[in-house]
């Protein structure tokens, strides 16, 4: 219990830090590279348009990017993925348990419930951070329960348990990448609706020739959901790969308590 709650606060902890500097770097960059670029072309074009030069005005990403909600879209993709990235360096290090001697049954033994306590001795003595991981849990667990109850079915079925709960507790630890891939979109339709009420605003400027401020506030409408709708797509792919390899991992894990133990226990 006490290495479920370390992961939990190291994870929050990671969480914070994460977003803190996302905020940084996204603003920093927005601040000192993006705006002053989109300032500068579009004040190249305005000085060319009242000079009467031809001109055909280019499809610039500094000027795609530039608004406040593109920013936020920024902040909260990398927020998401470097928590994606972190639960899958975590998957990884439990995947990695799948290659090793975690328990020592030669092929044709037969294992019964007495000798389930020699068994379990090498997964006893592995440090506390692997022993907390799903692999080793699922053995011991099976392990003790078929000690405890000889009983080869209640073996398997602490195995089915162990193995549904972290599916669920994996499933769940999504649900702050999950609100965030539903909050881009809407931080982009928030940037829509911004938009075409400033140029519903300026209605009365574009009626008497000038149309430049409903122009650049329609940009702002279709460049925010423009952006947010692909940063969207971008994080669901990657959550979907991260779900991929922690279903498989499950799925392993099973596989190898199934082949590695359970076939070779035995009551008398």
């Amino acid at each position: 219990m006490s290495n479920s709650n370390n992961r939990t606060t190291n994870e929050m902890f990671f969480q914070l830090v994460a977003l803190l500097l996302s905020i940084i770097i996204v603003h920093t960059i927005f601040v000192t590279v993006v705006r002053p670029n989109a300032e500068n072309t579009i004040k190249r074009h305005a000085e060319m348009a009242a000079a009467g030069e031809q001109y055909e005005v280019p499809r610039s990403f500094f000027i795609v990017v530039k608004d406040l909600e593109q920013e936020s879209c920024f902040i909260l993709m990398f927020w998401a993925l470097s928590i994606m990235g972190y639960k899958t360096r975590t998957a990884m290090r439990e995947t990695s348990m799948l290659d090793l001697p975690l328990i020592n049954i030669t092929e044709g033994s037969k294992v019964f419930p007495e000798d389930a306590g020699q068994i379990s001795r090498p997964l006893q003595s592995l440090p506390d951070i692997q022993r907390g991981l799903l692999l080793p849990r699922a053995l011991q667990t099976a392990l003790s329960r078929f000690e405890v109850t000889n009983n080869v079915q209640f073996a398997a079925e602490a195995i089915d348990g162990v193995c549904d709960t972290e599916n669920d507790r994996l499933d769940s630890e999504l649900s702050m990448v999950r609100y965030i891939t539903w909050a881009i979109p809407s931080i982009g339709f928030i940037g829509t609706v911004r938009g075409i009420g400033a140029a519903l605003g300026q209605a009365h400027e574009a009626m008497q020739g000038n149309i430049a401020g409903v122009t650049s506030s329609l940009g702002v409408a279709f460049n925010s959901t423009f952006v947010a709708l692909l940063i969207s797509m971008l994080v669901m792919f990657f959550m979907h790969q991260l779900q991929l390899t922690q279903e498989r991992l499950v799925l392993d894990s099973h596989a190898y308590c199934e082949n590695k133990l359970l076939r070779f226990l035995k009551v008398k």
